[in-house]
């Protein structure tokens, strides 16, 4: 798997690459040793080489014994195709790629299936994947279809050029009607999740109140950002987790729901290779208009 990314400030190699990555600096140090990264396209060797702004830095990740992916004829709801990417409409609970001893039953199965070309930069593990929904969020994502395309998606990503929205339900009632979280969000050490530190990677959240229902709220959420589990953390932190989500918050009785409440149901972008604008839509789906039925005839009955 590679990845690659220009420096913003000058320092070293390890420390430059920790701070734009969720990689630990041992984990760096040794890919570093092992001669898997290059700076401007030479191989560097030692950790505290020291980098410059404009230096380009790639990591070559070598991957762990890949087990065979199978190919599995499985829904997909494909939203938009063209010779150079794909929009997927993805379901809750399901898992985006093969991670550990889960191999099957992914998106990653199903785009092998369906999709007969898929980019190869993210490795046998990961085909065609430029992004990334947690499991349980479902909505729009793009897939590329070879490695030109998925590095220009990519650049645009970390350029902020691909503007994605989120549909929430969140805990309590918001006190403004729209706001900014700008916090950098860190992994916590051998673990899946994350928290606020001075020492993670920026993340900017934006959120809009669409509705208060009782004691929840409504949001739409635009991110600057993709890093891991940003709306939820960034919400759970203002005191507002997203409503089924238990990693971040507590179970909420009132409300039969077995995922996070969290779609993406808009994604827009300027085609990296035709140039045309693109712009996506995902109407919301039935188990959370459920949700929300429910709570608005609970609540207007009050």
């Amino acid at each position: 798997m590679e990845n690659r990314f220009k420096v913003d400030e000058a320092g070293r190699l390890d420390k430059v690459i920790e701070s734009k990555s969720e990689y630990s600096r041992n984990y760096l140090q040794t890919l570093i040793k092992e001669g898997l990264v290059s700076v401007n396209g030479k191989q560097v060797l030692k950790p505290s080489f020291k980098v410059k702004p404009g230096d380009e830095i790639v990591i070559k990740e070598k991957e762990k014994e890949a087990p065979e992916i199978t190919y599995e004829n499985k829904d997909l709801k494909i939203v938009y195709e063209d010779q150079y990417l794909v929009i997927i409409d993805k379901e809750a609970h399901l898992t985006v790629h093969p991670v550990g001893s889960k191999t099957k039953d992914t998106l990653v199965n199903r785009l092998l299936y369906h999709i007969k070309d898929l980019s190869t930069i993210g490795g046998t593990l990961r085909p065609g994947i430029v992004h990334r929904l947690d499991r349980d969020t479902s909505g729009l994502m793009i897939v590329a279809k070879d490695d030109t395309t998925h590095r220009l998606l990519s650049d645009m990503l970390k350029n902020h050029e691909i503007e994605k929205k989120y549909i929430c339900l969140v805990k309590g009632n918001l006190k403004e009607k729209w706001g900014t979280i700008n916090l950098p969000i860190k992994r916590i050490s051998g673990t899946t999740k994350m928290k606020i530190s001075v020492y993670g990677r920026p993340a900017i959240t934006h959120y809009k109140l669409i509705e208060t229902i009782g004691p929840y709220s409504l949001l739409s959420v635009k991110i600057e950002t993709g890093r891991t589990h940003q709306i939820r953390v960034h919400m759970a932190h203002i005191g507002h987790p997203v409503v089924g989500d238990t990693l971040y918050g507590k179970a909420d009785k009132n409300i039969k729901i077995d995922r996070q409440f969290l779609h993406s149901y808009e994604i827009s972008f300027k085609h990296p290779i035709i140039n045309k604008n693109m712009r996506f839509f995902s109407v919301l789906p039935e188990e959370l208009k459920v949700v929300l039925d429910d709570l608005r005839m609970k609540w207007k009955k009050k």
